[in-house]
């Protein structure tokens, strides 16, 4: 007779996800030093958020105080579609391409919760997807998951980086996963190397103010520093350098969630549509997509970049 986690992880199978871990949701000392000291070094830019939940992101039960267990989940969003080389259009992220993540990874996630409940109907839980203070990737390595690479994004070796992360904290006790996946990333600096704006200062640690990321979706300035204006490369919301230059990433695998396929077709925009666009067509068009995080007075400003 399976256990009740054992069952746990055939259920997270079942909905999709190709990756679990569970652990205990104890504070996370090491990693919680780290993000204070990333902060201190205000890497974190304009990003004001991170410092005012700093102490709740390494502790999980000042986030839901009943937690004793986390599920921790990797969800592929891989597909196979390239960019359009074109300088007149602008390059979206991969993660952006399909339907919101947060929405998607949400709805399995209830799944999950609410197939819990009805084996145990006193279990509570909290789901965590990205946007609660919380140390997503921390978690996923802490869970077996995979490893933090030198560019910051987990690292699986099963499915390269192009994995979302999302978590489910319960106040029941678990049967938890102790082993932790090694650091291969050894003497390679590929991402280091490659990053056109040397972001990442040095291996994990990501200055976010340096970040073409950062500065096309977080940074709501009116203009964009010049040292990403200079380097964009075409990329009008996010980039994907370093993830892009990952030999880990050779063993990247199509997606079976359809709803990250690129929204009609689009892995890029094209500029003078962006510059032109009015409010209501922003809003329908990016209903139910990430790239709604930038705003379109960010988009405008990307693509206005990319014309000069």
């Amino acid at each position: 007779m399976p256990t009740f986690s054992e069952r746990i992880k055939q259920k997270v199978a079942e909905i999709g996800f190709q990756k679990i871990g569970i652990v205990a949701a104890e504070p996370l000392v090491h990693e919680g030093a780290r993000l204070k000291d990333w902060i201190a070094r205000d890497f974190h830019g304009d990003m004001s958020w991170m410092a005012l939940g700093a102490d709740k992101r390494s502790d999980p039960t000042l986030l839901f105080p009943e937690a004793k267990s986390i599920i921790v989940v990797a969800l592929n969003y891989f597909t196979d579609h390239k960019h359009d080389v074109d300088e007149q259009h602008g390059k979206i992220s991969r993660y952006a391409w399909g339907d919101d993540y947060h929405d998607v990874l949400r709805e399995k996630l209830t799944e999950l919760l609410n197939w819990i409940k009805s084996k145990n109907t006193t279990v509570t839980g909290k789901i965590c997807v990205d946007t609660a203070p919380f140390m997503d990737k921390a978690w996923a390595v802490r869970a077996g998951l995979g490893w933090l690479g030198k560019h910051t994004n987990l690292i699986t070796s099963e499915l390269g980086s192009w994995v979302f992360i999302g978590s489910l904290l319960l106040d029941v006790e678990l049967d938890y996963d102790t082993e932790t996946v090694e650091d291969h990333c050894g003497t390679c600096t590929a991402c280091l190397d490659a990053c056109p704006t040397g972001a990442i200062v040095e291996p994990y640690v990501v200055d976010s103010r340096k970040c073409i990321s950062y500065g096309t979706i977080e940074l709501r300035d009116d203009n964009l520093p010049d040292e990403i204006a200079a380097n964009l490369d075409g990329w009008l919301y996010g980039c994907d350098i370093c993830q892009d230059v990952c030999p880990w990433n050779r063993f990247e695998t199509q997606t079976d969630e359809p709803r990250f396929e690129p929204r009609n077709g689009e892995t890029s925009l094209p500029l003078a549509t962006v510059i032109a666009m009015e409010h209501g067509e922003y809003v329908e068009r990016f209903r139910g997509s990430a790239m709604k995080r930038a705003k379109l007075g960010g988009l405008k400003r990307n693509a206005i970049s990319l014309k000069k």
